[in-house]
């Protein structure tokens, strides 16, 4: 039988919510494959424990729902006390909906995740480094936060509340005086279950626009590395953030 769970050693340790697919998936095998002992979490168990049995380094698994904040803070704190603290928190976690219809349950789900869950477990992580006296947030917010979406007005408003939160607690570290960084890590279309495109994107838009999984992750770990508050994925949206900021609001 594989051991799902291994002993932890000393060393640099991560813990990613939201490690069991896509972007957190792929950051946590790359980050696994670099020495980095790991914490993932995530609300499907089963796969996350897949993912933790795969890996070449020391993982271990456990259930969080982010739509449950007090919940998903209470698995963080055992996780953090567990390891005896983290280097890097990587909040990975989230979900969005098309939703022109405006029906308020799927509405009411994003911003459980991606505002309610998101701030508290931001915030949980920033504590514990100010605590420490040092460390590394991370938030995987989207391109979505610089315009709003008519198919997907609540996705594109709780990203753009995690970007300004995200601000403040990059402001509040500073003030500190602390050696803690507030990375920004800021997707366009990545190829994972998150990805609603209604009409699909034309081949040649797929092409220049779409990532994969693995070469996301390996940009944001660029980003970490270098301690950067911010980063477009893939460093092709760049100049396209600079031309939606600018173009005007539509009506």
């Amino acid at each position: 039988m594989v051991q799902l769970e291994r002993t932890l050693s000393s060393g640099r340790t991560a813990i990613v919510i939201g490690a069991s697919s896509g972007i957190g998936e792929a950051l946590a095998r790359r980050l696994s494959a670099d020495g980095w002992r790991l914490g993932l979490l995530a609300r499907r168990l089963d796969r996350l424990q897949a993912v933790a049995a795969e890996l070449p380094g020391e993982a271990v698994a456990r259930r969080i729902d982010v739509a449950k904040p007090e919940d998903a803070v209470s698995v963080l704190e055992g996780m953090l006390a567990e390891f005896g603290g983290a280097n890097l928190v990587i909040v990975n976690a989230g979900t969005g909906h098309l939703n022109p219809a405006l029906a308020w349950s799927s509405d009411k789900e994003t911003y459980d995740v991606n505002v309610l869950g998101f701030a508290a477990l931001s915030q949980l992580a920033m504590r514990h480094f100010l605590a420490r006296g040092s460390g590394h947030l991370v938030g995987v917010t989207s391109m979505a936060a610089l315009r709003g979406i008519a198919d997907g007005a609540a996705y594109a408003a709780s990203k753009a509340y995690q970007s300004t939160y995200l601000d403040g607690l990059r402001a509040l570290a500073k003030r500190s005086g602390l050696p803690i960084t507030v990375t920004e890590v800021q997707p366009g279309f990545v190829d994972t279950a998150m990805m609603k495109v209604d009409p699909p994107l034309p081949w040649i838009l797929r092409k220049l626009l779409v990532a994969s999984p693995d070469r996301a992750a390996r940009q944001i770990l660029v980003a970490i590395a270098k301690r950067k508050k911010h980063a477009y994925i893939t460093r092709r949206y760049g100049p396209l953030a600079f031309l939606m900021k600018r173009l005007p609001r539509p009506g």
